[in-house]
Parts: structure tokens; C-alpha cells; sequence
């Protein structure tokens, strides 16, 4: 069940059957798991891939992908060379034509890797210890953020268009909110101006009157050049793991994908609701995912 939403299964899945025929094809890829994205993309492609662009963390390039481009960069704090990685992928996709598709592949850490800030550097960097000191949860740090980029909240496909974007995006969040991943640099944003305030409030963020200024400013509400898939997901992994329970003689019973707490808790709840079925003469199998 999980070789069934690691990166490679999940990024064939997702492109059988896909016609990327008519302009040009680029691929940009960002997040931890994005060498690994790219690479299965460009060869399930066959080398059809015209140019490419991956930044992942430090230590995940594990060697040359043909045509693609690859750099290293800081996580869970943006630094330089995510930067300037993010310059060479807008770049890229620079003048393209409504015949051209730009292949978008984002997995977790995308919010620290793939980054054009309006504010300076280092004042992105201070707001993001600020956020991961406050015990804000990944949704109220990502408000944050894409307000703060260039390439976040939707930002990014707007640069591509009017180019096609496709996107394959490997959910690491419970509920898998499309425009919370890596924060959303190709989904219509959700959130609001007033909510990045009050996080702001709410977790006393020392900001620069720029920034302050940049959380009053909307991230777009529409984007009508983006498809997206998403895969990998917590939803993926639990109904892969019911289909192998059902091979093995189990009766599946999914509880939750979206559980969220400590171990320990999790244990008592499971107990409990195994208790509850006790005694019923089936091969029951609990899964819950989180």
C-alpha cells in the first residue's frame, strides 16, 4: 500500500493517457520528493520533456535527469539558492504560447524551495523562524506565505499563462487543500486577507510595514490555464491499503484520513473501536489515516 503513493507510482498514474502534443513541454518540479517526480515524468515521457527545472532539498538530487536542470536548496527555511532556482524556473516559462504546457510537479517543502520573495531575503527568512517558533500548523504558516511571493497563491501560474500548467501535486496535508500544498503556487487561493492578519495577530509576528502591506493585497480568486491531479495523498494510501486488507481475507473498515493527534491517542482510539467490534465472527482490519 505505500509503494502504491510513492512519488514514482503516483507520477505515472497520473500521466497515463495525458496528450502534451501541439507547443512546447516544459517541466518545473519543487519539494523534497521533486528529483525523484521529474525524473519518473521525463521517462515515462519518453525525453519528450523540451527544458526543465527541479529544486529540492539539499542532499535529494541523486543524479543527472537529461534535459532538466537540477538544484539543491534550504528547507524548512528558504535560503539563496532556492531563490535563484526559482528565478531560473520563471525564466523558463517565460513567452510561452496558449500551444505550450508547462508540466508542474510539487510534493511537501515546496513553500521553502520554490520561492520569489517580495520582501528581502532575509526578512522571509526571520518570518518563517517567527512561524515555525509560534506553533502555527502548516495551513496558518502557508497564509502567511504566499502573500509574501511572487510564485505562491497561485502566482505562478498566472506567469506561465497563457500556457497550459498541468499539475501533479503529492499531498502532505490532512484533506489534501490543494491551495495550502507547498502553498498553492498553481491553485486559486482560498484564504483571505483577513485571515493572514489575524494569524499574524494571533502569533504576534513582528513585520515590516512592506510586509504588513503585502498581507492587505489579494492572491487570485481564478485561474483558467491550470489542470490539476493530485496523488500520493493520506486518501491514497488508505484505500490502497483496504484493497491489499480485502486480498489477505480482512473486512477493511476505514475509519478516518484525516486523523490528526498523538500517537498515543491514536492507539486508545483504535482499541476502543476494536473493542466496539469485538465478538462479530469477521477478519476486521481498522485503518486510519493521519
Amino acid at each position: 500500500s505505500i509503494a502504491a503513493v510513492l512519488p514514482d507510482a503516483a507520477v505515472r498514474r497520473a500521466l497515463e493517457g495525458r496528450d502534451f502534443s501541439g507547443g512546447r513541454l516544459l517541466l518545473i518540479a519543487a519539494g523534497k520528493a521533486a528529483w525523484r517526480m521529474a525524473k519518473t515524468a521525463v521517462e515515462a515521457l519518453d525525453g519528450r520533456v523540451d527544458g526543465g527545472v527541479v529544486v529540492t532539498k539539499y542532499g535529494h538530487v541523486k543524479g543527472r535527469i537529461p534535459g532538466v536542470n537540477c538544484y539543491e536548496a534550504g528547507h524548512p527555511v528558504p535560503d539563496a539558492n532556492g531563490f535563484a532556482a526559482t528565478e531560473k524556473a520563471l525564466a523558463l516559462v517565460q513567452g510561452l504560447t496558449a500551444e505550450d504546457t508547462v508540466l508542474f510537479l510539487l510534493s511537501g517543502g515546496g513553500s521553502a524551495l520554490f520561492e520569489k520573495p517580495l520582501v528581502p531575503g532575509g526578512e522571509l527568512q526571520d518570518i518563517t523562524n517567527q512561524l515555525l517558533a509560534s506553533g502555527a500548523d502548516i495551513v496558518e504558516m502557508n497564509t502567511i506565505r504566499k502573500r509574501l511571493s511572487a510564485v505562491k497563491g497561485g502566482r505562478f501560474a498566472q506567469h506561465c499563462a497563457p500556457a497550459r500548467v498541468f499539475s501533479i501535486v503529492l499531498s502532505d496535508i490532512l484533506g489534501d487543500p490543494l491551495d495550502m500544498i507547498a502553498s498553492g503556487p498553481a491553485v486559486p487561493d482560498s484564504s483571505t486577507c483577513a485571515q493572514a492578519f489575524a494569524i499574524a495577530e494571533k502569533y504576534r509576528l513582528n513585520l515590516s510595514e512592506q510586509a504588513k502591506a503585502l498581507l492587505a493585497q489579494e492572491t487570485p480568486k481564478a485561474l483558467d490555464n491550470v489542470t490539476t491531479h493530485i496523488t500520493g495523498s493520506v486518501r491514497e494510501l488508505c484505500t490502497a491499503a483496504a484493497k491489499v486488507c480485502r486480498e489477505l481475507g480482512y473486512e477493511p473498515i476505514l475509519l478516518t484520513d484525516r486523523l490528526c493527534c498523538e500517537a498515543r491517542e491514536a492507539g486508545s482510539f483504535l482499541s476502543a473501536i476494536a473493542r466496539t467490534h469485538a465478538g462479530q465472527g469477521k477478519k476486521l482490519a481498522f485503518i486510519a489515516g493521519g
